[in-house]
C-alpha cells in the first residue's frame, strides 16, 4: 500500500507569475510582495497607462518606483509592461515570464479593467474593451499557462461580491467579473489531470485607492471591523491557496469579505 502524503508537506519554492501590479496601492504589489517575502521568484505584468486614465492614477513614482518597493529587478523579480487588451499579450507575457526564470508554475491573474456603467450607459466598445481585458485575456493566461506548466501548479483568479450582491452601477465589470467566478469550476476541472489547481479570491473591499469619501464611509459602517479589507489581507489569502496545505483545493470561489454586512442600514 502506499503510504498517505506528509500531512505537513514541505513548503514549495514557486515562480510566479502576478498580473496587475502597477501601484503599490494594489492588491497585485501586495501579492508579489507577499510571495518574494515567502521565497519565490516574481514574474510581473504591469500597464501603468491605464491607470493613468482612472480617478486613482497611475503611481506617483512610475513603475520604476513600484519595482524598487519590490526589491528591483534581478535575479529574483522580472517585469514586462504590457497592455493585456492585446489578444497577443498574454501569450506573450507567459513566453517572456519563460524566458526569464523557466516555465513559471504559479499564475495569480489579478489585472482588471475597472468600468463605470450602468445599463442606460452601455456602449458596445465599453463592453468589448471591458470583455477583453477582464475575460478573454484572463483565459488566454490561463491557457498559455497551462500549456508549459509542471505537475502541481496552481492558479488563482480574482472576482468581486456581484454573486453576493448587485452592482447596477458597474454592470460591464460586474459582468466580466461574474464569468471568472462561474469559470473557475470548468477551469479546475480542464487542468485537474495536470494537477494544477485552480481558484478565485473575492476579497471584498479593499482599501486601493479608488473609493469616494462617501463610499469609504458607507463600507467602514458595515464592515464588523470598522474598516476596509488592506491588500496585504487578500495576498494572505492567495499565499493561503499556493500553500502545500492548499493542494486538495480547487475549483472553489473564496469569499475573503471580513463579513460585509451590505445589506444592512
Amino acid at each position: 500500500m502506499v503510504p498517505p502524503p506528509s500531512p505537513h508537506p514541505a513548503p514549495v519554492s514557486r515562480t510566479a507569475l502576478v498580473t496587475g501590479v502597477s501601484r503599490r496601492a494594489g492588491i497585485g504589489f501586495a501579492v508579489a510582495r507577499r510571495l518574494l517575502d515567502d521565497g519565490a521568484r516574481g514574474f510581473v505584468q504591469s500597464w501603468s497607462p491605464y491607470d493613468a486614465t482612472e480617478p486613482w492614477g497611475a503611481d506617483p513614482m512610475g513603475i520604476d518606483g513600484v519595482l524598487d518597493a519590490l526589491g528591483g529587478v534581478g535575479s529574483r523579480l522580472g517585469h514586462a509592461a504590457l497592455d493585456l487588451e492585446d489578444p497577443a499579450a498574454p501569450a506573450s507575457l507567459v513566453a517572456t515570464a519563460t524566458a526569464r526564470f523557466g516555465p513559471p508554475d504559479t499564475l495569480v491573474v489579478n489585472h482588471a479593467r475597472s468600468q463605470v456603467g450602468a445599463l442606460a450607459d452601455l456602449t458596445p466598445d465599453m463592453l468589448d474593451r471591458t470583455w477583453a481585458v477582464n475575460v478573454r485575456a484572463s483565459l488566454l493566461l490561463v491557457q498559455a499557462f497551462a500549456a508549459q506548466c509542471p505537475r502541481g501548479g496552481r492558479v488563482v483568479l480574482f472576482t468581486s461580491g456581484l454573486h453576493k450582491g448587485p452592482m447596477p452601477a458597474e454592470i460591464p465589470y460586474a459582468a466580466t467579473k461574474g464569468v471568472l467566478a462561474q469559470l473557475t469550476a470548468s477551469l479546475a476541472d480542464a487542468l485537474a489531470d495536470q494537477e494544477i489547481t485552480v481558484n478565485c479570491v473575492n476579497p471584498g473591499p479593499t482599501d486601493t485607492g479608488w473609493a469616494t469619501p462617501e463610499q469609504a464611509g458607507f463600507v467602514a459602517r458595515h464592515l464588523p471591523r470598522g474598516r476596509w479589507n488592506h491588500p496585504a489581507e487578500a495576498a494572505a489569502v492567495v499565499a493561503m491557496l499556493l500553500s502545500p496545505d492548499a493542494a486538495t483545493v480547487t475549483g472553489q470561489v473564496v469569499d475573503a469579505e471580513a463579513g460585509f454586512r451590505r445589506w444592512t442600514q
